[in-house]
């Protein structure tokens, strides 16, 4: 959040937020809560296995000590713009990763956006609510060199 209304650093069609972003660590998977700026835990297993077999076991997957995973909630922006609402969100996803990336950079890590997996995988493995469809998958850690 970057204003006390609730607005963010990536653009949203009326505001209305319809990401999720969840972390997959060594000690367990978390959901993040843009309200106080906190995580609330989803598992307390390593969870990033099963986010590196749903990804196609692609090599990222499996050396990130990190992934994150961004997940939407259409329904949340189909109430007010219909059909256009896979389009606004999709952008917003963009934006969000794209920050995410950069944020990546400026820390000195290295960062991938992935979206090939196995939708329903990723959703397995994390617990997600059927409301919350995986966009992107993002490992991130130190580069190789």
């Amino acid at each position: 959040m970057t204003d006390p209304a609730g607005f963010r650093t990536a653009p949203s069609a009326g505001a209305l937020y319809p990401l999720e972003i969840y972390l997959a660590l060594p000690d367990g998977a978390y959901h993040y809560l843009p309200q106080g700026h906190a995580v609330e835990s989803v598992s307390k297993n390593d969870l990033r296995r099963d986010l590196w077999q749903a990804g196609l076991r692609q090599n990222a997957l499996r050396q990130a000590p990190a992934i994150f995973v961004i997940a939407a909630v259409y329904e949340r922006t189909e109430a007010k713009y219909g059909e256009r609402a896979e389009r606004y969100v999709h952008m917003e996803a963009g934006h969000a990763a794209q920050n995410m990336l950069l944020q990546a950079v400026a820390l000195e890590l290295g960062a991938v956006p992935i979206g090939a997996f196995s939708d329903d995988l990723v959703q397995a493995a994390l617990g997600l609510p059927a409301d919350h469809r995986p966009l992107y998958l993002i490992p991130v850690g130190h580069p190789l060199e």
